[in-house]
């Protein structure tokens, strides 16, 4: 019955929004500042995914794209270990194997816990606390950025266990070299990535020593929130299909995203912030 707990989720998403403080069995969610904090909530398997988790992260990505209180959204993950470990070993323990037929062979778990795989632009920030490995390359792949604790470390292993890398190898190479990646896919158990590495070679946009992660998360996530929703998520868009598309067709196609994420009223808004008091930033 487990394994039916995803799909009927799905459904519910369908015709549902998931409120400021919604009750889930493997998340933790609340809204507050305009931004929507997620937390994977299974740190006794160090965050791992089951098919509840899968449904429940398919309910969450789904009904985002209707909450317009939400401008802008932080992924975490439980405790102090993991951000994410992929998908629960006690699942693979019970699968049949693969099936007969090769072309009946689908990616039925980035189906359900990718935001950009189920259509949501609101921009979302990884905060990696601990261990992200395997399957958590699904979240770090279609995030927009990423900012770990100083304690975190990267690894795949896939290879090392008897099988490919690949659905996490390739969201992996949205945020990283070709090169590194693919030395850490054919590592497998022998060698984990530090969080400093990861930053130096662009994988994470900023390293913070642990017990300043949610303060440094937190600063990120409300600039962003704070801004013109619309103008945001269109330029999540374009990046976005710049990043999937050749240059010139993304650039033939930019013209549509900029109208309809311009808005003449937005647009008066930021000539007044720009002919008033200016913002005090921060250099990073």
């Amino acid at each position: 019955m487990a394994h039916e707990v995803a799909p009927a989720l799905a459904v519910f998403a369908a015709n549902h929004y998931v409120g400021a403080m919604a009750d889930f069995e493997t998340l933790l969610y609340e809204e507050r500042n305009g931004v929507a904090w997620v937390t994977l909530n299974r740190p006794e398997v160090n965050n791992a995914f089951n098919p509840r988790m899968r449904g429940e992260l398919r309910l969450v990505w789904t009904s985002l794209r209707r909450n317009d209180d939400v401008r802008c959204v932080v992924l975490t993950g439980a405790g102090e270990k993991a951000f994410c470990t992929g998908i629960d070993r006690v699942i693979i323990d019970e699968w049949k194997g693969l099936p007969k037929n090769p072309w009946s062979f689908a990616d039925e778990i980035g189906e359900d816990i990718g935001p950009k795989t189920n259509h949501l632009w609101t921009p979302v920030i990884a905060a990696v606390n601990g261990i992200a490995c395997a399957g958590a390359f699904y979240f770090l792949g279609e995030s927009e950025f990423i900012i770990a604790s100083e304690t975190a470390t990267f690894f795949d292993p896939h290879v090392s266990y008897g099988m490919v890398a690949g659905y996490e190898s390739i969201h992996l190479m949205q945020k990283a070299p070709f090169h590194e990646v693919m030395r850490m896919a054919l590592m497998g158990t022998n060698e984990r990535m530090s969080a400093r590495r990861a930053y130096e070679i662009g994988l994470v946009s900023e390293v913070v020593p642990a017990d300043q992660l949610t303060e440094a998360v937190t600063r990120v996530a409300e600039a962003i929130a704070a801004q013109p929703p619309a103008a945001v998520q269109g330029t999540v868009r374009a990046m976005w299909m710049g990043l999937n598309m050749p240059r010139n067709v993304a650039l033939d196609m930019a013209p549509l995203v900029v109208r309809h994420g311009t808005q003449n009223d937005t647009i008066h808004e930021g000539q007044a912030t720009f002919k008033g008091e200016r913002t005090q930033y921060r250099v990073r």
